[in-house]
């Protein structure tokens, strides 16, 4: 499938157990012999490992083979390459590239003298490859700068958004998480039958029954042995998950391998630091399913989970309804008095809250309001800095 969505034609697949990894060449000699007659006789150009390979077992394939050698991380940063359009996605990506293609440089990145002001510098005894190395790491600093920078607007941003409740669209790609931002929000994501069609993260307004204006935020696609680089890269992007207040785990429940793919997702957010973050299970791609068996065992396996339909809308007035009482369970109700005269803390508590009910007593506002843990927090922490009011929670 990734193949496929790079623009590759698969014409032969091979397997080899292993128990131990070839330091030179991954895969035994014999299968090297073999790979490099089925390249012959196919006339393959391109030979993808589902593997992460090293700048010498790249060297020493490609020349057994007589063709190119490409594992698993460049064909991911190829993909990512072809799809990404804001300027934030672009720079995400060229940096993890370059950094991925630092220790595999050989001397083809002389154009780069183009981007970054010539090589009028070059010492006598430097080598073209030493120039390359100069160049690229030049490269490296001005994205990581470029990028902190839009992460310096993303986050002002963010910070807009924070008193509203959150909810991001998370799991393995192409599991439909932007149809299903399309179906709920009416929005216009780009959705496509292949694999990270969506690399930036998009936000749209959802309406529930008890909060009048929910974020909705999709977010780049999982996928297993996800390149580092990546990660590193798009950590930005990635922050829109965990600033979230719930997370909507989608799956593609036609998929063959769709419990591989829910692990995969738990495990990277395990290393995200999310494993406790609020979930649910979005069982996706409910008009596809044909075996009946199916919807009988999958809330047997995992309860609580919601079945739903991004094409047909079956199911999705359950979510919404489930999301709603997920937000509800997770939230914090309040009463504060405040004198009247303070307007300012007045508008601070309608800014990070869903004010409930006002009413004045003795020329003092009382304010039952409805906010997330963080939100109270904030709200107490301003009027105790401001000495503007005195409060009693009501649990």
């Amino acid at each position: 499938m990734l193949a496929d969505t790079a623009g590759a034609r698969v014409v032969w697949r091979v397997i080899q157990e292993r128990s131990k990894i070839d330091p030179a060449t991954v895969i035994g000699a014999g299968k090297v012999r073999e790979v490099a007659e089925i390249c012959d006789d196919r006339g393959a150009t391109l030979v993808i490992f589902d593997e992460e390979l090293s700048p010498a077992q790249v060297k020493n394939l490609e020349t057994s083979f007589r063709t190119k050698v490409l594992d698993r991380s460049g064909l991911i940063l190829d993909i990512f390459a072809r799809r990404a359009r804001s300027r934030e996605a672009q720079t995400q990506v060229e940096l993890a590239q370059l950094e991925y293609l630092y220790p595999r440089l050989t001397r083809q990145w002389t154009h780069l003298s183009r981007q970054v002001g010539g090589i009028g510098t070059r010492g006598p005894g430097e080598t073209q490859l030493e120039v390359d190395r100069r160049l690229i790491r030049k490269r490296i600093r001005v994205l990581k700068d470029e990028l902190r920078r839009i992460e310096q607007q993303r986050n002002v941003r963010r910070e807009g958004r924070r008193r509203f409740r959150q909810v991001a669209l998370i799991g393995y790609t192409n599991a439909g998480k932007s149809s299903l931002m399309n179906a709920l929000t009416q929005a216009d994501v780009f959705v496509e039958n292949r694999l990270f069609a969506t690399l930036d993260a998009t936000i749209r307004s959802l309406p529930l029954r008890t909060f009048p204006r929910v974020l909705l935020t999709d977010t780049v696609g999982f996928i297993r042995k996800l390149p580092h680089h990546l990660v590193a890269s798009f950590r930005s992007t990635l922050e829109e998950t965990v600033q979230a207040d719930l997370l909507l785990h989608v799956v593609d429940m036609t998929h063959p391998n769709f419990e591989d793919h829910v692990r995969t997702t738990e495990a990277l957010l395990g290393e995200m630091g999310l494993e406790r973050k609020p979930k649910l299970l979005v069982f996706n791609k409910l008009d596809a399913l044909g075996n009946g068996e199916m919807l009988q065992e999958l809330p047997v396996v995992h309860p609580g989970s919601v079945f739903v339909s991004a094409k047909t809308g079956r199911g999705l007035s359950e979510l919404t309804d489930r999301v709603d009482q997920l937000l509800r369970d997770s939230s914090v109700e309040d009463v504060l008095r405040i004198p009247a005269g303070q307007g300012r803390a007045i508008d601070f508590v309608h800014q990070w809250s869903d004010v409930l009910d006002v009413t004045y007593e003795d020329n003092v506002a009382v304010i039952r309001y409805r906010t997330s843990s963080e939100g109270r927090s904030r709200i107490l922490k301003h009027l105790e800095k401001t000495n503007e009011t005195s409060h009693s929670h009501r649990g």
